[in-house]
Formats: structure tokens, C-alpha cells, sequence
């Protein structure tokens, strides 16, 4: 998959920002030291860390090489290194973290039920393990992903589009995961209601995220008429609302848990 467009990310950055603020709001902690910001993309979320936590040593991480371009220059005092969530862990020198934070990370790192323990075992005593991810797999922005891959001339180019994105546990099963060995966890589910400009609004949107892995698989002709039908099928899921908008419904899951 090609590398991330941080200025395609960011032109819904309020939206975005938004889970990521009411995740940070539910972290039991009054002060952390070493604070972790998984999967930090252009580092919006990483500048809500610095804020709440002016003394600590935040430091962000991505895959994305130009994700952690985009943060250096909005945050050039913080630190930003470039890692694969799937195998991270704080280096040998670093302090245990008191928060591990991933929002809108960690639905495309495989194997959550090694992952997630994992990572809360890596904080301090006390520490929090904080967590918001995409739950829309099962909305027509999603659907109409995988009904087009399944359909002819996408399908041979886009092969297996079942693997693209990790398909999310129950959030109960979550639950399971972390409640023997924390003393807190709190799980809850929000769906958001995004009123959208256009059909070709909410493709831009997603184009930015869930839909750039089976974009990036096809050759520039089959871009186009790939993005063109998904865009008319869009346009037929979201009828305009009495104000004209298209309203993007976007559920998203939430875990916090302290040691």
C-alpha cells in the first residue's frame, strides 16, 4: 500500500480530533510522565496529549514516514519516531508508560487478542491503555467498498479483500481481554452523525482511510471507474436530509483501561 496523504487525512481534522478529545477526556490520570500516542498520523492527536500533560515526555509513533512529517513540523518539541504497532514496545532506555494511546490506530494491526493484552502489559502499575477505533465496517461507506471488490473488471486487481482491515472483536470480548488484570475498565460504543456536504464529500472522507488500501491495488482506469461507481452507489445509500447535507453515520468503539 502506498504511503498516507497527511493533507487528505486532515481535511476532516475536526471531525477526527473529535473522538480523539472525548477518549482523552475518560483517562483516569491527573499527571503521566511517559505518555505513548500509537498510530499518531499528522499529530493531532499527539497535540491533545502535550496539552493534558505539559510534563511529560510524549512521544508519537507511525508507519507512515510522511504521517510523521506532517507531526514534526505541527510539533517540532515533541518526539515522533517511526514504528509498526503490531511488534512496538517502548525502547530499553525509555521509562514504562503511564498512557498508551491509540486512536483510530489499531483496527489495521492484526491478531488483537495477542495485541491488546500485550500492550497493557507493557505500561507502569497504574498505568492507562486508551483506545477509540473505527466500528463502521458493517455502514454502506464500507459495504459498498467490499460489494464493488467482489465485482467485475475490481475484483482479479483487488484479490482477497477480506485481509485489508481487521475485523473488530464484540466490544464485550474487549472487555474480557483486560478485566482479569486491571483494576479499572470502562468500554462504550458511539456512533456519530456527520452531516456531509455531498456523495462526493463522503468519498473523499473515507478515501483518506478505509477505502485507500483497495483504491491503491487498482491501475490508474480502474481507479477512476472504481471511484465513480462507488461514489454513485454512495449517492443512492446517503439521501440528502432536509438541509441538502448527506449524514454520515460513523460508529466508533472505546476502551480504557488502568492497571
Amino acid at each position: 500500500m502506498s504511503d498516507w496523504n497527511p493533507a487528505l487525512y486532515s481535511r476532516y481534522e475536526d471531525e477526527r480530533t473529535r473522538p480523539a478529545q472525548e477518549l482523552l477526556a475518560r483517562v483516569p490520570l491527573a499527571q503521566a510522565a511517559s505518555v505513548f500516542d500509537l498510530g499518531c498520523g499528522p499529530g493531532n492527536s499527539t497535540e491533545l496529549l502535550v496539552r493534558r500533560f505539559p510534563g511529560a515526555v510524549v512521544t508519537g509513533t507511525d508507519n507512515s514516514e510522511a504521517m510523521l512529517a506532517s507531526a514534526r513540523k505541527r510539533l517540532p518539541a515533541s518526539r515522533f519516531a517511526l514504528s509498526d504497532i503490531a511488534d512496538w514496545q517502548p525502547a530499553s532506555g525509555d521509562a514504562a508508560p503511564q498512557l498508551i494511546y491509540a486512536n483510530a490506530a489499531l483496527q489495521w494491526v492484526p491478531d488483537h487478542a495477542r495485541l491488546i493484552p500485550r500492550l497493557f502489559a507493557a505500561l507502569a502499575p497504574g498505568g492507562v491503555l486508551a483506545i477509540q477505533m473505527p466500528d463502521n465496517r458493517d455502514e454502506p461507506t464500507h459495504r459498498l467498498m467490499r460489494e464493488l471488490a467482489s465485482e467485475a473488471p475490481w475484483t482479479e486487481a483487488i484479490g482477497d479483500y477480506s485481509k485489508l482491515r481487521t475485523e473488530l472483536f464484540s466490544i464485550d470480548r474487549y472487555y474480557d481481554l483486560l478485566a482479569a488484570e486491571a483494576a479499572h475498565v470502562d468500554v462504550w460504543r458511539t456512533a456519530y452523525q456527520h452531516p456531509m456536504d455531498s456523495a462526493a464529500a463522503i468519498v473523499e472522507w473515507v478515501r483518506a482511510t478505509g477505502l485507500k488500501p483497495f483504491v491503491d491495488r487498482l491501475p490508474p482506469d480502474l481507479q477512476a471507474s472504481y471511484l465513480a461507481e462507488y461514489e454513485r452507489r454512495v449517492d443512492k445509500a446517503y439521501t440528502p436530509r432536509s438541509d441538502g447535507k448527506r449524514l454520515l453515520a460513523f460508529p466508533r468503539m472505546f476502551i480504557v483501561a488502568q492497571k
